[in-house]
């Protein structure tokens, strides 16, 4: 995304840019209304206050831009710096977070959880670049429920915003890798200072499957389909996985 947004200012400033973002955003404008008009009882759902923290003017612009052209959020705030957004989060109502993890003043993962302990029922996404085990690990320990990479297009974002909403974790498929390298017994890459915690306790072929899943976003029943198992079995293969690893959630 970071690299679409500086190759369109290189070859033609803030028109070029501007052309690229307009019909990206008219694709996820009619998708938005197509899942608005889906309300059940033929109601209007309330929109969805998002949050947004990133500290890149350009790649900010263009969230705000998405944020803006669908119809079912509303943008409550957007902060380049943590100490204005964690003011936001103190005074303003929340339901969806997006956050960058590298700011100039701090670390995303201090939004989440300064969210996570003043507004429980709000869900929180990453999208940056860092794709380190450290990083990510400590941002969904904090309680991010999403992980994009800054390399998704705007279709991407949308679609993971709907899902996050929906009770899926989206996730880009390196993030998941990730997730699973260093929750799965095997050490990670050299440059990595994220530690290895499952030496003792490694998780089974099945269980690693499943992590997988989840990790990837899968709801019970597309996973049981997946794994050819019964969906009542996997909350006791959750709960296993969450003793093994010394984790809640």
């Amino acid at each position: 995304m970071l690299l679409t947004i500086r190759a369109a200012e290189k070859n033609g400033g803030i028109g070029a840019h501007k052309r690229i973002v307009n019909p990206m955003a008219d694709v996820l404008t009619k998708r938005a209304k197509a899942a608005d008009m889906m309300a059940q009882d033929g109601e209007k759902v309330a929109a969805c206050r998002i949050l947004l923290i990133e500290d890149d003017a350009p790649v900010r612009e263009r969230l705000v831009a998405i944020i803006n052209r669908w119809p079912g959020g509303q943008l409550v705030a957007a902060c380049g710096k943590l100490v204005d957004a964690l003011v936001v989060i103190r005074d303003e109502v929340v339901d969806l977070l997006i956050t960058d993890l590298n700011l100039p003043d701090g670390h995303g993962v201090q939004a989440i959880r300064m969210l996570r302990t003043r507004q429980p029922a709000a869900e929180a996404m990453v999208i940056s670049v860092l794709a380190d085990d450290r990083n990510v690990i400590e941002a969904i320990k904090a309680g991010a429920t999403g992980y994009l990479l800054k390399d998704s297009d705007p279709i991407d974002i949308f679609d993971a915003v709907t899902e996050l909403l929906s009770g899926r974790s989206p996730i880009s498929s390196t993030i998941a890798r990730t997730i699973v390298r260093s929750f799965g017994g095997r050490q990670a890459k050299p440059g990595s200072n994220f530690p290895n915690h499952a030496t003792s306790t490694s998780l089974t072929p099945h269980e690693m499957d499943i992590l997988r899943g989840v990790a990837e976003g899968f709801t019970f029943g597309e996973l049981a389909k997946r794994l050819g198992t019964s969906e009542q079995t996997l909350p006791v293969y959750v709960k296993n996985i969450y003793r093994k690893l010394q984790t809640s959630n």
